[in-house]
């Protein structure tokens, strides 16, 4: 039945399915609008045809006794039943698939401003808007190979320190995926591009007097087209190269003095603890347990004695709210993600 649902490439209906979650994301929504038209037709028509068949036809008719029939009951309430469970656990399976990460996926950093998305690559590439030669503003690109698994790590930022930072919503329709971008933590988001070709983003969260002009795009090249660009090769749409993430991160880790109070080779002794082998690893604090991850490490920057890891004393590290900028954060995860 599943013909009465314009296919996603044949049609202005949907967008084309440019990931496998994406055409995943169609059959499920060809189901629920086939199925919805089903009962539709069957509720209204039916009401229709008992109202015509049953009218009253002159002044002495009798509405009739009706007795309960408690299969019909039942078969009208589990039918539905049945659908909406099919609906759940359907929907289920894609959003899961939707929210388990490739740990050999490219990382790329994404991180939504007024009124503009910014993208940071792990090799020090940043790609922001730019203007063009007619004045007006040319959306960022962000480049991705084909076939490969993306992970995208995601914050809102300020334009100044003195900004503020808003509510952003990451969306690319031709991928089926979208998530909110929060001040304050990271969100993360996974796709898989099987398609070649240029893809439109937006914001979905209005975000203030500039969100109609939060656009960018994604470009999905070859492999090779992509290695090429980010050795150097300016012909994927902009300049790569640059100082990693993971060497901002050390010199913020000697800027800041992190070096005082935390190692980078295992070493024990100091008043905070190792950031070798920490991200991902399993934290025992003084009130409970965590995982290492993003969100923990900025949480630890920010407000440092929210938990305590266990064996440490509190009140050694001071906080540096308003003293660092995302950015910094940023590479000092990298960093300590390298620090195998």
């Amino acid at each position: 039945m599943f013909w009465l649902i314009p296919t996603a490439n044949a049609s202005t209906f949907m967008p084309p399915a440019a990931t496998a979650v994406a055409a995943k994301v169609d059959s499920l929504y060809a189901f629920m609008l086939v199925t919805s038209l089903i009962s539709f037709i069957l509720l209204v028509g039916g009401m229709i045809y008992f109202v015509h068949k049953y009218k009253r036809k002159g002044a002495d008719d009798k509405t009739p006794y009706i007795t309960h029939n408690h299969f019909l009951e039942f078969i009208w309430s589990f039918i539905p039943f049945v659908i909406f469970m099919v609906c759940f656990a359907w929907g289920a399976y894609v959003y899961m698939e939707m929210r388990t990460y490739d740990e050999n996926a490219l990382e790329i950093n994404v991180t939504g401003k007024k009124w503009a998305w910014e993208f940071d690559y792990k090799n020090g590439t940043k790609i922001i808007a730019t203007m063009n030669a007619q004045g007006g503003i040319e959306p960022p690109t962000m480049i991705v190979p084909v076939d490969k698994p993306v992970k995208l790590l995601m914050t809102s930022g300020k334009v100044t320190p003195s900004d503020k930072a808003v509510l952003h919503s990451f969306f690319i329709p031709a991928f089926r995926i979208k998530q909110d971008v929060v001040p304050g933590r990271y969100s993360a988001l996974t796709f898989t591009a099987t398609q070649k070709g240029l893809f439109q983003v937006f914001c979905t969260e209005f975000c203030g007097t500039g969100h109609s002009m939060m656009a960018a795009k994604v470009k999905v090249v070859s492999q090779e087209d992509f290695d090429n660009w980010v050795v150097g090769d300016t012909s994927g749409g902009a300049a790569a190269g640059g100082v990693s993430l993971a060497d901002k991160g050390r010199a913020v880790y000697m800027s800041k003095a992190c070096f005082s109070c935390h190692s980078m080779d295992g070493s024990k002794g100091l008043a905070g603890p190792t950031w070798k082998g920490l991200f991902g690893s399993t934290r025992v604090w003084n009130d409970g347990s965590g995982k290492a991850d993003e969100n923990y490490i900025r949480e630890s920057i920010m407000e440092p004695n929210k938990h305590i890891v266990k064996g440490y004393e509190a009140g050694k590290m001071p906080t540096f709210k308003g003293n660092i900028e995302e950015d910094e954060i940023l590479a000092i995860i990298e960093l300590i993600k390298s620090l195998k």
